[in-house]
C-alpha cells in the first residue's frame, strides 16, 4: 500500500526537475533573461558536455555483470512487438506507412528514461531499480537508438532512390557514398552520379553537389549546429515544411535575422539541356525565362520543361543539338538537376486519415543526377526520340548496354545487400558524431574492465567528470525548459492528434510493457518496474531525429513537452494503481 510518505518521497526526488525546467521556461518567455542565440549556447553545451557525461557516469558505476536479464527481455520484447505490428499495418494495409511505422514505435517504446527514469524509479522502488534504468538506457543508446536512425536512413535511401532512380533502381548494384556526406536525410543537397558498369548494372556515387556551397539570395547555405538537446547534430539553417518551428523565431534563433535564406521552392521552373545529341538535361532555372510546359517521364520522374526551340545549351539551341551538331565525347552525361518537392513517392500515402493530417512530407532540398551512358558513334548516332522517356533513344548495334525497367516500374529497390549496406555506412557515419555514442560505449567498457578485475578510477579523473556529471540531471532539465520557450505552441500538432500521441506513449506503451513482462515471468516490484518505466514522458533523442529528418516532428515535439508537463501525475496514478 502506497503511503503518504512513499508519495512525498517521490515528490522531493522529481519537483526539483520541474523547478529546473519553470525556471528555463521563465527565462525566456517571462524575464527576457536569455537571447535565442544564447540558448543556443546552452543547448549545446549540454548536447556535447553534461548529457554525455551524465551517460558515463551512471553506465560506468553499474556493474554490467550483474544485470537482470529477464527485465531485459521484457523491454526488448516490447520492442520487437511493436516492431513486428508496425511492419505488418505499414506493408498490410493502406493507411499505413514507413514514417508513421517510425514515429509510433518511437512513441511507445522511448521514454525519457536517463533524466526523468532514474531519479523517479530509484524514489517509487529503491537503488535497485536505478540499476535496471541504466540497463535500460544502455540498450536505447547502442541498440535501439541505433536501430531507430536505420530506419531513418532506410527511409531517407528510399526517397533519394525512387526521386532520382524510379524504373532503374532493381539495376543499382553498388553504392559509393562521398566521405563528405553523413546522411541521406535531404537537408544537404545531393548529387549522385550513375555509371553503367560492363556488367550492365548502374553503379552510383553519392556526392554533396556545389549548389551545397553556392551563395543564394546573398546568404550562404553552410551547416550549422542544431540547438536540440540530446545529440550532437547539425542542420542546416533552413526549417523544412511540416516543422513545429515558427519560421522567423528559427532564423533569429540560428544567427539569420534576415529570414529565409530562400524563396526557392517545389514550383521553381525546369529547362532542358543536353550535353551532346537529345539527352536532355534539366536544370532548375530556364536561361531565357519563356518556359513551354511539358511533362518528360524520364529517369528521374515527370518534370515540366520548356520547348526546346527556346533553350540554350551554350552557344547551340537544343534544336541544333538534337540534330546531332556539337562536339564527339566517348559518352553521354545525363544532367538532373532537380529541386525536389515535399510529395515524395514514399510518403504518397496519408497514414492515419482520421486525424486529417497528411504524413511527414520530405523537402530534400536540390540533388543533381548525372548518369554516364555509353556512346559508340562509330555504330552509328543516336537518334532524338520524339517524347523523352515515351521511346527508348536508339543506340549502335555493337557494345552498348542499355537499362531496362523492371516489372512493377517504381516500385522496384535495389537488392536488400545493397541497400543494406548504403544504410549501415550512413548510420555509421551519424554515430561517430554524435558524443553520447563514445560516452556510453566507453562507459559499458569501463565498467565491464572495473568490476571484473576491481579496478578503481583515478581520483582526478574521477573528480573531473563527476563535476560535470553532478550538474548533467539540471541541465538536461534546464534545457528542456529553454526548449518549450522557443517554441511557438506547447501543442504544435494539433488537438486530435496530441490525444493520439500520449494515449500511444502513456496507454499503449505500458499495455505492451504489461503483457510482454508477464509473458517473461516477472512479478512484484520487477513488473511494476517495468511498467511505469514504460509510462515515462517521450524520450528527446527520437524528437532530435524527427527534426533532422523531419518526419511528424510537431507530433514528437508536443511529446516531449506535453508529455514532460502531464507526466508525474500519470506516472503517479500508476504507482498507486500498481501499489493496491
Amino acid at each position: 500500500m502506497i503511503t503518504w510518505h512513499d508519495l512525498y518521497t517521490v515528490l522531493t526526488a522529481v519537483v526539483p526537475l520541474y523547478v529546473a525546467m519553470i525556471l528555463a521556461y521563465g527565462s525566456v518567455r517571462w524575464w527576457k533573461i536569455f537571447s535565442p542565440d544564447q540558448c543556443s549556447g546552452i543547448n549545446r553545451f549540454v548536447a556535447i558536455f553534461a548529457v554525455p557525461l551524465l551517460s558515463f557516469h551512471f553506465i560506468s558505476t553499474n556493474n554490467p555483470y550483474a544485470m537482470n536479464f529477464r527485465f531485459i527481455a521484457a523491454d526488448t520484447l516490447q520492442k520487437v512487438i511493436m516492431l513486428f505490428l508496425l511492419a505488418l499495418w505499414a506493408n498490410f494495409t493502406r493507411s499505413g506507412s514507413l514514417e508513421w511505422s517510425i514515429t509510433i514505435f518511437s512513441l511507445s517504446t522511448l521514454p525519457n528514461t536517463l533524466v526523468m527514469g532514474i531519479p523517479l524509479l530509484i524514489a517509487m522502488y529503491g537503488d535497485y531499480s536505478g540499476s535496471l534504468m541504466v540497463q535500460i538506457v544502455v540498450l536505447q543508446c547502442i541498440i535501439w537508438y541505433t536501430l531507430l536512425l536505420f530506419l531513418f536512413e532506410y527511409r531517407g535511401a528510399k526517397i533519394l532512390i525512387m526521386e532520382q532512380f524510379p524504373e532503374t533502381a532493381a539495376s543499382i548494384v553498388s553504392f559509393k557514398v562521398e566521405s563528405d556526406v553523413v546522411s541521406l536525410d535531404g537537408h544537404d543537397f545531393l548529387e549522385t552520379d550513375a555509371e553503367i558498369g560492363d556488367d550492365g548494372k548502374l553503379h552510383v556515387t553519392v556526392r554533396k553537389s556545389n549548389a551545397s556551397r553556392r551563395s543564394f539570395c546573398g546568404a550562404t547555405m553552410t551547416p550549422r549546429p542544431s540547438n536540440l538537446t540530446g545529440a550532437e547534430i547539425y542542420s542546416l539553417s533552413t526549417t523544412p515544411r511540416g516543422s513545429n518551428f515558427n519560421q522567423s523565431d528559427f532564423y533569429s534563433m540560428m544567427g539569420f535575422p534576415g529570414g529565409r535564406l530562400s524563396n526557392f521552392g517545389p514550383a521553381d521552373m525546369y529547362s532542358v539541356q543536353s550535353s551532346r545529341g537529345p539527352t536532355p538535361r534539366p536544370s532548375n532555372f530556364d536561361e531565357n525565362s519563356s518556359p513551354r510546359f511539358g511533362y518528360y517521364p524520364g529517369a528521374a520522374g515527370s518534370y515540366p520543361a520548356p520547348n526546346p526551340e527556346f533553350t540554350k545549351t551554350g552557344n547551340k539551341t537544343q534544336k541544333e543539338q538534337s540534330s546531332g551538331k556539337g562536339n564527339n565525347h566517348d559518352a553521354k552525361e545525363l544532367h538532373m538537376f532537380v529541386w525536389s518537392s515535399s510529395g515524395s513517392p514514399v510518403s504518397d500515402r496519408a497514414g492515419l486519415h482520421v486525424f486529417n493530417e497528411q504524413p511527414a512530407r520530405s523537402d530534400q532540398g536540390a540533388k543533381e543526377i548525372r548518369m554516364l551512358v555509353p556512346d559508340h558513334p562509330e555504330n552509328g548516332e543516336t537518334k532524338a526520340s520524339g517524347d523523352f522517356g515515351e521511346e527508348e533513344a536508339e543506340r549502335g548495334k555493337e557494345g552498348t548496354t542499355e537499362l531496362q525497367p523492371k516489372a512493377g516500374g517504381g516500385k522496384q529497390m535495389p537488392p536488400a545487400s545493397v541497400m543494406t549496406r548504403l544504410i549501415l555506412i550512413m548510420v555509421w557515419r551519424k554515430l561517430i558524431r554524435n558524443p553520447n555514442t563514445y560516452s556510453s560505449l566507453i562507459g559499458l567498457i569501463w565498467a565491464l574492465v572495473a568490476f571484473r578485475w576491481h579496478v578503481t578510477m583515478p581520483k582526478i579523473i574521477q573528480q573531473s567528470i563527476s563535476i560535470l556529471s553532478d550538474a548533467g540531471l539540471g541541465m538536461a532539465m534546464f534545457s528542456l525548459g529553454l526548449f518549450m520557450a522557443l517554441q511557438p505552441k506547447i501543442i504544435a500538432c494539433g488537438n486530435s492528434v496530441a490525444t493520439f500521441a500520449m494515449a500511444v506513449r502513456f496507454l499503449t506503451g505500458p499495455a505492451v510493457m504489461a503483457i510482454s513482462a508477464m509473458a517473461i515471468g516477472l512479478r512484484g516490484n520487477l513488473l511494476r518496474v517495468a511498467i511505469v518505466q514504460a509510462a515515462l514522458p517521450q524520450g528527446i533523442v527520437p524528437f532530435v531525429f524527427a527534426k533532422e529528418y523531419n518526419v511528424h516532428p510537431a507530433i514528437l515535439s508536443t511529446g516531449v513537452i506535453f508529455g514532460m508537463l502531464i507526466a508525474l501525475p500519470i506516472t503517479l496514478v500508476y504507482y498507486i494503481l500498481l501499489g493496491l
